[in-house]
């Protein structure tokens, strides 16, 4: 039996995180959280079996959501990236290669299909 995808879910407002958890859950991944970029930093450089990332632009901390897409490129390059906002909408090369963005309020169904897109579903 094949194990299920490990993906990190990277949002600081309590409530949407536990929403995009329970999504990823629904779709069969095991999920990870984090609050903030560091917090998801530290926890990627401790569980090296997450295979993406589902992160918010806009939170506290060192580092947003873009620049923690842009580290994981760098030092994870295996760990794909979907990238998720409602207020900003990233230009063209602002995000690494391979990652998708998608805009806020997401569903159930944008969420399958962005992470079907980078790979880590199949429909």
């Amino acid at each position: 039996m094949q194990e299920p995808p490990r993906l990190l879910v990277v949002e600081d407002d309590g409530l949407i995180r536990l929403d995009l958890v329970d999504m990823v859950s629904d779709l069969g991944c095991l999920a990870y959280e984090a609050s903030t970029a560091d917090q998801a930093v530290t926890l990627l450089e401790r569980q090296h079996s997450i295979s993406a990332i589902l992160t918010d632009i806009d939170m506290p901390g060192s580092i947003n959501g873009l620049g923690l897409a842009n580290v994981a490129h760098r030092r994870w390059p295996h760990i794909k990236v979907v990238v998720i906002s409602g207020r900003y909408n990233p230009a063209e090369g602002i995000l690494p290669p391979g990652a998708i963005f998608i805009t806020k309020p997401v569903s159930q169904h944008s969420v399958e299909k962005a992470l079907s897109a980078i790979g880590v579903l199949s429909l």
